[in-house]
């Protein structure tokens, strides 16, 4: 038993249908996409969106929230053509739509929306602008940074540490399978800013995916360091052959009389090479030994 709903209906028209679709009296409602928003209809637990790299991400999202409304299992099938020749765009609106997929998604659906399509003049009423070019994180920073120095504050400065040392720190292909996934993961790796952050996304892999294999765990250790070390004002950690460099930028927040009591307490470990550099003589065994004594080292300057 059909019904069919779509905008060029008489109002009186399609709200009896739909009405009548609520009621049971059909068993299929076969519309345009004017059923996105507005409906509620526990009843209902599948959805057939034909030809979906034809709609927006938002319209997608809204489509597919039709259903799964009531307690029952709910399912929503988004057809593309069988030859699967699609558009680059298409393909990633797609793919977002079916990783988000847990409470609260809409927000971060938002912001892949907006990455994907681009966005206006965040300043003024156009409708064009560069996002594009340069990604919308990239461009919020710049417009920030911009906005701070047309009102005369101060800039702050921006230090992203790179740590270099001798153990494998990756996301496996095998642990987490989907590509898109593993570069999502990594972009908020490098955005974390503090140890909670890590600590959450421990537990959020460990739920998704299983217990962490050592290159994982290590990945995770790694970012802790370059938490602490970005924390600093550290530009490079290196460990070595049982030697640490640490690069300080100038901006460093490391006080010089505290630099300068942590040599001298040190026993002839720590020593300054040259302006800004740091040697340290750390263990030459397995990385765990390595790992804590960075760690620790970057404890006392902090």
């Amino acid at each position: 038993r059909l019904v069919m709903a779509h905008g060029q209906m008489r109002e009186r028209e399609l709200e009896r249908a739909m009405l009548r679709f609520v009621g049971g009296e059909f068993d299929v409602c076969v519309s345009t996409a004017i059923v996105e928003s507005g409906l509620d209809i526990p009843a209902s637990n599948t959805i057939i969106v034909n030809r979906a790299d034809r709609f927006g991400l938002a319209q997608l999202y809204q489509l597919r929230g039709r259903v799964g409304r009531e307690r029952q299992q709910a399912y929503a099938y988004l057809l593309i053509p069988a030859d699967g020749r699609i558009d680059e765009t298409a393909q990633k609106r797609l793919r977002v739509i079916q990783e988000l997929t847990e409470l609260g998604s809409g927000f971060k659906l938002a912001l892949r929306d907006l990455e994907i399509r681009g966005a206006g003049n965040l300043l003024g009423p156009q409708q064009h602008g560069h996002i594009a070019a340069v990604g919308f994180d990239l461009y919020t920073k710049l417009l920030g940074e911009a906005v701070r120095e047309l009102k005369g504050q101060p800039a702050e400065p921006s230090v992203e540490p790179v740590v270099t040392v001798g153990v494998e720190a990756y996301l496996p292909e095998r642990y987490v399978p989907e590509v898109s996934q593993r570069l999502a993961l990594y972009k908020r790796l490098a955005g974390l800013a503090d140890a909670t952050g890590i600590d959450e996304i421990r537990a959020e892999l460990v739920d998704r995916f299983g217990p962490l294999p050592p290159p994982a765990a290590h990945l995770l250790e790694v970012i802790g360091l370059r938490v602490r070390a970005k924390r600093l004002g550290i530009e490079k950690v290196e460990a070595l052959g049982g030697v640490a460099l640490l690069s300080f930028a100038p901006s460093t927040s490391v006080a010089p009389d505290r630099l300068v009591r942590a040599i001298a307490g040190s026993q002839g470990r720590l020593r300054l090479r040259k302006e800004f550099v740091l040697e340290a003589q750390i263990p030459r065994g397995p990385w765990p030994e390595v790992e804590t004594a960075l760690a620790g080292l970057l404890e006392r300057l902090g």
